[in-house]
């Protein structure tokens, strides 16, 4: 593949620094909410041997008072460089999809669970950006049974070939 582009990533349900959709929300009504958001990505670097997601709410205090500490909304490990993203409601029903996502793996996020989960009432004094992040890696990611960001940070260094990100404002 050419590499005259940047390695991007978009999705088709929001804009950069654009409104999170209620339904990826836990402010969504009935089935319509936590629902993992559809992503994109383009250009992916030749050598590229898996991709990894991380997502987080970069504007998180820790406590009411307290610091801003990220926290964490997403995790997804060993997407295959052929995956050109990931489809709307893709978090928790990796056996329902194709065989081209058998390999992918989704990690704990800071509420201890596996998969997505969107942003909730708690999180809604100003604005809060949501930074998607995905990661070209040039080896696949052994991380365990337990995959966490930090985990998956310390594996991925010396890996990265390339870095795409996304932000969204809830």
């Amino acid at each position: 593949m050419a590499q005259d582009q940047a390695f991007k990533l978009v999705s088709p349900s929001f804009n950069h620094e654009g409104r999170l959709p209620r339904k990826y929300t836990g402010e969504g009504q009935g089935a319509k909410k936590d629902i993992s958001p559809p992503l994109e990505w383009y250009s992916v670097p030749d050598g590229a041997k898996s991709l990894a997601l991380i997502v987080e709410d970069i504007d998180m205090p820790s406590s009411p008072d307290g610091p801003v500490v990220p926290w964490t909304h997403w995790v997804v490990v060993n997407i295959p460089p052929k995956v050109k993203g990931l489809p709307e409601g893709f978090s928790g029903k990796e056996e329902g999809l194709r065989r081209e996502y058998e390999m992918i793996k989704e990690g704990i996020n800071d509420w201890k669970v596996p998969g997505w989960r969107g942003p909730g009432p708690t999180q809604t004094s100003g604005n809060h950006r949501f930074v998607f992040r995905v990661y070209a890696l040039d080896d696949e990611m052994h991380l365990g049974n337990k995959v966490t960001k930090e985990k998956l940070l310390e594996a991925m260094q010396g890996h990265v070939l390339a870095e795409a990100g996304l932000i969204a404002l809830f």
